[in-house]
């Protein structure tokens, strides 16, 4: 009949409505859902920002040598220590030194030497190491010709290219040298007028007969036979407390909590470097050398691997800054010992063990 018909079709448009209704529900609810999430998610990412500190690092250069401090950018162990790392290179400790005293940058990443040098100026606020990272020299006497049957006597009456007089690793090869019976001043050439990254262009494109490289660089140019690796300089000085970090005396105490997670995250890396193979390690740091090959990373890395180049923990123990002064006196760059308590705070290294 007309009225079931009527009837029929009020039942249809009733279900309909209820369904757009329906409908409009689950979407609002579904755009408040979102939004909410959205929101939290956005708050905790503000929060996790809040959480970070900053902080300004210069590295003397850029080199495998310090594998252990990009593994731990690369892992997220700074990260877990709620640090971002913003890392620069300063292309020499001197450079390195000056940033941080000139407050450019929070800490300085290279030679302990140059810790020694400010506080024998009579700075008040000087500055003091707080980890250490490698502990024998990273550099490799790289020769322009062949020469499976060297020997250190080899370099009598040769020129070479060992980086900025006063600086470790000059100093580092003259100890060396001295223990072979070669004279530094008379024996040899050791010309300092080149600077530390360009050390290897000057090589391949000067007169002298050898120059001491870091890694990548000794292996790459090993590559690309414009010179031969003959011997590591490292191996033959024994462990000198090479490369560390510092900062001014002030900022550590007014930031102790911060050099604290800092040198967690540093012992995190050397750790991790100590327990994994060359291979694994290339892969963590690759992305720090951008253009060069990963078995030329990896080459790199074993090599410091078999030299035992590396800290197990952050500790400077007192035997080795005696060395090292004693390089430096050797040297002639060293009149005054600085106070190892003075210059070495280890007291952050020592919890993060």
């Amino acid at each position: 009949s007309q009225k079931n018909i009527f009837y029929i079709k009020y039942i249809k448009k009733e279900v309909v409505m209820k369904k757009r209704t329906l409908a409009f529900v689950i979407i609002i609810a579904v755009v408040i859902l979102v939004a909410i999430v959205v929101q939290i998610i956005l708050k905790d990412k503000s929060a996790s920002r809040q959480d970070f500190s900053k902080v300004k690092v210069s590295e003397v250069t850029r080199s495998v040598f310090y594998a252990p401090q990009y593994v731990a950018i690369n892992n997220g162990y700074f990260k877990k220590n709620g640090i971002d790392i913003e890392l620069t290179t300063g292309g020499g400790a001197d450079t390195v030194m000056t940033a941080v005293l000139s407050n450019q940058v929070d800490i300085g990443f290279a030679g302990p030497e140059a810790s020694i040098y400010v506080y024998n100026e009579g700075k008040e606020d000087y500055c003091q190491v707080f980890a250490q990272m490698t502990k024998k020299d990273g550099s490799f006497l790289v020769a322009k010709l062949k020469d499976d049957k060297f020997s250190w006597q080899n370099l009598k009456g040769k020129t070479v290219i060992p980086g900025r007089k006063g600086g470790v690793p000059y100093m580092t090869l003259e100890y060396v040298l001295r223990k072979n019976g070669i004279n530094p001043k008379t024996d040899l050439k050791l010309d300092d007028s080149i600077k530390f990254d360009l050390m290897a262009g000057a090589f391949t494109s000067g007169d002298a007969e050898y120059v001491t490289l870091f890694e990548p660089t000794a292996s790459l140019t090993e590559q690309q036979g414009k010179g031969y690796i003959v011997a590591s300089v490292g191996k033959e000085a024994g462990d000198i407390p090479y490369t560390a970090y510092f900062a001014k005396k002030s900022y550590i105490e007014k930031n102790e909590n911060l050099i604290q997670n800092f040198t967690n995250a540093i012992c995190e890396g050397e750790k991790w470097v100590k327990n994994h193979t060359s291979e694994e390690i290339a892969n963590v740091i690759m992305n720090f050398f951008p253009g060069t090959e990963k078995d030329l990373i990896k080459t790199a890395v074993q090599s410091y691997k078999d030299i035992d180049a590396w800290n197990e923990t952050p500790v400077l123990k007192q035997e080795s800054f005696n060395r090292l002064q004693e390089v430096m006196t050797m040297a002639g760059e060293l009149q005054n010992k600085a106070p190892y308590e003075k210059i070495v705070n280890n007291t952050y290294s020592e919890k993060a063990r």
